[in-house]
């Protein structure tokens, strides 16, 4: 028999990785003439919407949608932030994509903790994006190494790391502050 709440489970992690896969993240800043600037900043919304779905629901729960996600984006639609089909093997994004498994399995052992202190959650959260740049940063290489251009390596490094990584730190406050209110909720049986 299957199980209804697994479904939902399903539908809404699918659906919110969908979603803020495409969606990027600007930011307004104040212009020398008052007037806001909105400035986009270089990463979109998946790496914290994956670290907190992972948090609510399981790392197996979401490396199985994950899983989906990629075979969709490579075989079916253009899902990617930059497109989709087979010849998203070719790019450097590819493995970024491929490294939140690990991520996803690091984050994941937070949900053995009921209560979550801000210093692991860092510390797992840390350790997951620094593993899944270092798995796209080994993609890279390895793919322009096949290609013969060694010399972009250190380039698309900094391109795809270094200028997104700082970003992906900063966005993990808001995410801790939600799982903190979706924790208070939960103890409180609100849902």
């Amino acid at each position: 028999m299957i199980n209804k709440k697994n479904i939902y489970k399903f539908i809404v992690s699918f659906e919110s990785i969908l979603i803020s896969s495409m969606i990027p993240i600007k930011i307004p800043i104040l212009s020398i003439k008052n007037i806001y600037r909105i400035v986009e900043i270089p990463i979109n919304y998946q790496i914290p919407t994956i670290i907190l779905l992972t948090l609510i629901f399981s790392g197996k729960l979401l490396k199985n949608v994950y899983m989906i996600y990629i075979f969709i984006g490579l075989f079916f639609l253009p899902v990617f932030f930059d497109g989709g089909s087979l010849g998203y093997l070719l790019t450097p994004n590819f493995g970024y994509l491929i490294g939140i498994f690990p991520l996803i399995s690091i984050i994941n052992i937070l949900n053995k903790n009921d209560n979550l202190s801000f210093i692991d959650y860092i510390k797992f959260s840390l350790a997951g994006l620094i593993i899944m740049h270092l798995t796209g940063m080994l993609y890279l290489a390895f793919q322009l190494l096949i290609f013969n251009k060694p010399n972009l390596i250190l380039y698309n490094i900094g391109l795809f790391t270094l200028n997104k990584l700082p970003f992906q730190i900063i966005s993990l406050i808001p995410v801790y502050l939600i799982i903190k209110i979706i924790n208070n909720l939960k103890n409180k049986n609100v849902f």
